[in-house]
This record gives structure tokens, sequence and C-alpha cells, in this order.
């Protein structure tokens, strides 16, 4: 997030997008909540009429995978009427001109089209959030997880930078993060083109003082996104695979083709805190602690890093990750992993990536520091960009609007959006272990139109099976007009009917993150 937290409180409007945000983040949602008591305007823009959107002052229920023509839509209004922030832009930004151009091509009745929101919703929803004096803007994986997932992602900078909402307190872009520590797994590059703190491979300078502090020569070519290491498993490019915290078993697109990859490996490691779906095609098990049972930091989605401290001792034989590793490379005859605790690989990481130097144990202890933190006298760096972009000027990226991967056709006549149920997470693992929470809900469903279910005659609590071209799952429908006629919605929690057996593994060409959002589907009465 550029911004923090709290600071939505303190928004004057809000535009929520791609986000379920009570079910995904309830804590973020409760700051939204008392901003709109303080009398901010809510804008929320989802195909589904979700929880969040109920207290919107203004919805748009716009057709899957149209984002970034909705986006372009609303700039095409606020430059035309003039309610774009010309002194940040021409101070501060570049390719205006560019950006403008491109958007020529997206007038109000052009994107009522593409998208399905009336033309005035469009122009009141520009005026709401170009003229409101704090706005901010908040996305989740509604918007990340397509082919065009970076497309939409610069479409809501564009339209941020253009309005000047950022750089300042109550405004800016800012994504929640799916999972806890999401952030502070990034930062420490857990994603292949970077080293520790987002540092580059090809800067020669970063790669060298990594090289020097750990006594090894590092690889210069990025490695493999996690849909790329599946097909290179299928290929015999990769034949062992280390997976912690994960369940791709269930939690990947079209997970028929990944249980195969995983049982393809000569070598499959799981290090977890309960058995899953991919523990069960393991080779060998590293039983690890929970949150609970250890020392250490996590980050939160507004980039806050803070201490967690054990409650309790790890219970049998389980240990804390950092150990586990560290004996897994001595094992392997790897140098460097000589660790006492988790504060001294803090420190570790505060001397080598620039973000953290300023930040430690000590200055932790009662409360969060959130980065960059450069000197150990800095300040928490509560909103990013506030007098100038870490680049200097930021650059409008003008983006077209592309279909997504897989449409509805006459054999598949309809859109299939997964995401979450308000009372699971993510694959189930360990909320699905809970009685309260599964006492709730502990069966999948599918969220059908009433339109749509008279028109295929489908009653509430009848066995559908779903349908797309990668395979099929039967589950229980739900008759209800928060989904749009002509799409449904499947949760992805439940492994026995997981919905990623339907969904599509198409790829963002930049980022390479799966489509979860969008595929074709047919619906049939299960017999």
């Amino acid at each position: 997030m550029t911004n923090s937290v709290e600071e939505l409180e303190d928004a004057a409007c809000i535009m929520i997008i791609g986000s379920n945000t009570t079910a995904s983040h309830p804590i973020v949602a409760m700051h939204i909540f008392r901003a709109k008591e303080k009398g901010a305007k809510i804008i929320v823009i989802d195909p589904r009429k979700t929880h969040i959107a109920s207290y919107a002052d203004l919805y748009l229920a716009e057709k899957s995978g149209t984002d970034v023509a909705i986006i372009n839509g609303l700039l095409h209004i606020i430059i035309k009427e003039g309610w774009y922030d010309k002194q940040f832009v021409e101070e501060r930004t570049e390719g205006f001109v560019e950006l403008k151009t491109l958007l020529e091509e997206y007038p109000p009745a052009r994107v009522a089209e593409i998208t399905g929101v009336p033309e005035a919703q469009l122009r009141q929803a520009a005026e709401m959030f170009a003229k409101t004096k704090q706005s901010s803007i908040v996305y989740c994986m509604g918007i990340t997880q397509h082919t065009v997932g970076v497309d939409n992602v610069l479409s809501l900078a564009n339209l941020s930078m253009a309005t000047g909402h950022i750089g300042k307190w109550a405004s800016g872009v800012n994504p929640l993060r799916g999972q806890n520590n999401v952030q502070g797994s990034t930062d420490m590059a857990a994603i292949p083109n970077v080293l520790p703190g987002y540092q580059s491979l090809a800067d020669d300078a970063v790669v060298s003082k990594f090289e020097a502090a750990w006594g090894v020569t590092l690889p210069r070519k990025p490695g493999l996104t996690l849909m790329e290491i599946m097909g290179a498993i299928g290929t015999g490019g990769i034949k062992a695979l280390y997976v912690m915290g994960e369940n791709p078993a269930v939690s990947d697109p079209d997970i028929q083709h990944v249980k195969k990859a995983l049982e393809a490996l000569e070598l499959l490691i799981v290090q977890d805190i309960f058995p899953t779906e991919t523990v069960a095609l393991a080779h060998v098990v590293l039983p690890a602690v929970s949150f609970a049972e250890r020392d250490g930091t996590f980050v939160t989605t507004d980039r806050r890093v803070q201490r967690i401290r054990k409650a309790i001792e790890p219970i049998g034989d389980t240990r804390p990750g950092w150990q586990i590793i560290c004996d897994v490379a001595h094992a392997m005859g790897a140098g460097g992993f000589d660790f006492a605790s988790p504060s001294e690989i803090f420190a570790e990481i505060a001397s080598l990536v620039p973000l953290y130097a300023g930040i430690s144990y000590e200055r932790i202890a009662e409360n969060g520091i959130q980065w960059p933190c450069p000197t150990k006298d800095a300040p928490s760096t509560v909103f990013l960009h506030k007098d100038r972009f870490s680049k200097g000027l930021g650059t409008f990226k003008p983006v077209a609007y592309k279909a997504p991967a897989e449409l509805p056709d006459e054999e598949y006549p309809f859109i299939l959006i997964t995401g979450r149920d308000g009372f699971h997470f993510h694959t189930g693992s360990m909320t699905r272990r809970s009685k309260s929470l599964t006492a709730q809900i502990n069966r999948c469903y599918v969220q059908i139109h009433p339109l749509d279910a008279k028109k295929l005659k489908i009653k509430a609590g009848q066995m559908i099976r779903l349908r797309s071209r990668r395979g099929a799952i039967e589950v229980e429908a739900r008759i209800t007009p928060i989904v749009q006629s002509g799409s449904v919605f499947v949760p992805f929690h439940f492994a026995e009917t997981a919905a990623n057996v339907l969904t599509n593994p198409a790829l963002d060409p930049v980022v390479k993150i799966p489509e979860y959002k969008i595929c074709a589907v047919k619906l049939e009465k299960a017999t």
C-alpha cells in the first residue's frame, strides 16, 4: 500500500475495486466503515454485489474482466471535464499526452457498451472521485488475478496520478495482500526476479554486495514463477520441489494438471503446520510451527514491520521454519546459516536491504515501523511519494482494454468467478479444522442469478455440475441476485469440490499470475 490502513478513516472518497473487503479483509473494512460514518463517499466497482457494495454510495456493476475499460472511461471523463489535477500532472508526472491520446478511444458510450455500466454512473463516479479532496483506491485480487492484471494496476496508478490523489495523507493506491505476511515474503525476494528489498539482479553493485555477504556466486538469470515451475516439471526441467506453507494441489488453477506435475517429481518436500492435499503427495514432510510457537516478524499489507512473539513452546517434533531451513542448508553443505535466533537473521536483513536499514528488533519492540526506513533515526514512512516518486517523475502508462483469455460461448455460456467466503481462508487447511467455522459452512456452493436459475429450472439447494474445458465439480445451488445474470460464483476453499479444477491457467504475460477470476463454464443438473 502507498498509504496506511488507518488513513482510510480520513479519506473523503474511497474507491473499492476487485475487493470483497468485508469477507477477505475485515479489519480494513472496519476502517472503511469508520470513514463512511465520518461522511466519506464509497464507490464499489465489482461484477458481484458483495457485502461491502451494500454500503456503497455508488455501486458500478461492471462485466467481469472490464476493469481497464472502466478506469479508462473514468479518466476520459475526468480529463474532458477538466477535473484532473493540472499542477500535479505538470510538476510530478510524465507521459500525460500519450495517455490523453489513448483515452480518446474510451468515450462514455463505448465504455458503457464494454462494461455494462450506464454512462450516468460513469460520470457520477468520475466526478465523485476526482473532485473530492482526499480520495483513496483500494483493490485486491479481483484486479490482479487476470491475464491483464498488470494493465489493471497500471490503470489505477494512472487514475491516482491524474487526479493528484497520491503522495498525501488518506489517498494513494492501496492493494490488499491476500494472506498474512505476503508483503514480508515479497520484501525478502519470494519472487524470482529480484534480491531482498526489490534490488535488481541486473545491478552489478547489488549482486556483488550479496555475494560478499553470503560467500557465493549468484545466478544472474531470474528464476521461474509458480506456474512456470509447474510447466517445467512436466517437461523434465525441474525434478525436486520444496513447498512451504502453500497448498498448490488445491490453490493453483487447473489442479488436475498441477497434481500430475507434483506426482511426476522425483522429490517433493512439504513444510507445513497441518496435513494438506499437497502434503499427501510429498516424499518428505517437515512439520513446522504456527505463529503462536515462534518468534520473528510479520510485515502487514501497509509495509509495517512488526514483532511476533512466541506464546507457547513448539508442540511435538515441530520446529520454527528458520531452524528447519538452516538445518537443511547445513545438511546440503551450505555455509552462512549459523544463526542462533530470528533477531540475528533480521540484523543481516537490515545490513543488506536499504528499505530496512533503520529497523531493528529494539525499535519495533512495542510498535511496528513502516518501510522505507533508511537510517536508525528515521521515522516510519506512513505514506509513500510525498514530495517525489522514487524514480523521480511518475510515468503514465497508457493501456488498452483487452478481453479475458476465455469468454463464454454456446458450449460454455457462463462466466465463472472464484473467490473467498467470509467464514473460510484460502484452501481451508486451517479454518476447516474449526468447529465454529465449519458449523457455518462446510460445503461448496455456486451462486446463480434468479433469471438464470429460472431459465435452467434450477432450485435452491439442488446439486449442480459445473463444467469447464478442464474438468467438472458438483456443488449446491444458491439462488441470489448478488451475481449478474450470465455469471456464477464459487468459493475455492473446499478441496473435495475444488473450484480450481475449473479455472484457466492462462497467465498475465508480465508477472505470470493466473486468470483465476474468469473462465467459461456450463451448468448441468447433477444426476
